[in-house]
């Protein structure tokens, strides 16, 4: 097999494998949080290893500034995947895929300011496209209503997340991505140990949920990331963002086969306006950056 093809076929299957999730988050009886936390310690151990075994130097922060953004980022993973998880658990596997993943409109606006990087008009018409997405996904604007709920969280989801990118392009110049994923996953655990202080602290309920807790930790989390940075070695930008749109795609697939999740005509309806909007703003940018 040609290296570009083991590249395409690494990074196809860590986006297959993040589409499980939010599939795992509706069969597991945890709360978000608690999902999040048994994630992120399993993720960050398996995560140690590969480093380890990989011989990989793990450097400290070099300045002042970095070390803010790690440990920043931390948080900012913490409450992403907590979100992401809520709102799943409050409405549906394909609302929360979808609402998550209009993050790419947060980006188009926070990037410019945060990173003094050009600012595209031409955005605004895909951003007023990706909001037509949203508003379908939402039958009525009433916090009662379980899917503006699940909206709501999927959006606050995708903020963090936005925010979350644009760090992680900042740092990843200078640091492995292997080790700061492993960096950010220990720092977010340290964010959510708090919480179990006024909360009551869940485990799996049965082995079932703990083989479910485990493949989310160590397959779909720490074993993702490191086929997907693996197979960006082989490829273009271009070509690993248009795959990563594959994982609502994938989500939405699982939810069906394992849940019997259906859809409405309507959350289709708003997923494909999200997906295209997000696929042709991923195309443009992968050009332009092709192009400098």
């Amino acid at each position: 097999m040609k290296q570009r093809e083991k590249g395409l076929l690494f990074v196809h299957l860590a986006v297959f494998l993040f589409g499980f999730p939010g599939v795992i988050s509706k069969l597991v009886n945890l709360p978000s949080f608690s999902l999040t936390f048994w994630r992120l310690i399993l993720a960050s151990l398996t995560l140690f290893l590969i480093i380890k075994l990989q011989s990989k130097h793990m450097p400290r922060p070099a300045r002042s500034l970095d070390f803010w953004l790690i440990v920043s980022s931390g948080g900012l993973l913490a409450f992403h995947w907590t979100t992401f998880f809520q709102s799943i658990q409050v409405s549906t596997v394909a609302t929360g895929l979808l609402s998550y993943s209009a993050f790419p409109l947060f980006t188009i606006f926070l990037e410019p300011w945060l990173l003094g990087t050009r600012f595209h008009r031409k955005n605004l018409i895909l951003a007023a496209i990706c909001l037509a997405g949203i508003s379908l996904l939402v039958p009525e604007f009433n916090f009662k209503n379980n899917m503006f709920v699940g909206v709501m969280w999927g959006l606050a989801s995708g903020f963090s997340f936005s925010l979350l990118t644009i760090i992680n392009r900042k740092l990843t110049v200078s640091y492995p991505s292997l080790v700061l994923a492993f960096y950010q996953d220990t720092l977010a655990i340290l964010f959510l140990l708090p919480v179990f202080l006024v909360k009551k602290f869940s485990w799996p309920g049965n082995l079932k949920s703990l083989g479910l807790v485990i493949f989310l930790g160590v397959f779909c989390t720490a074993l993702a990331h490191t086929l997907f940075i693996r197979g960006l070695r082989e490829m273009e930008a271009q070509t690993s963002s248009l795959i990563s749109l594959l994982e609502p795609v994938y989500g939405l697939i699982l939810s069906y086969l394992i849940l019997k999740e259906q859809p409405s005509l309507r959350t289709l309806a708003g997923g494909c306006l999200i997906l295209a909007s997000v696929l042709w703003l991923s195309y443009h940018s992968a050009r332009q950056g092709s192009h400098q």
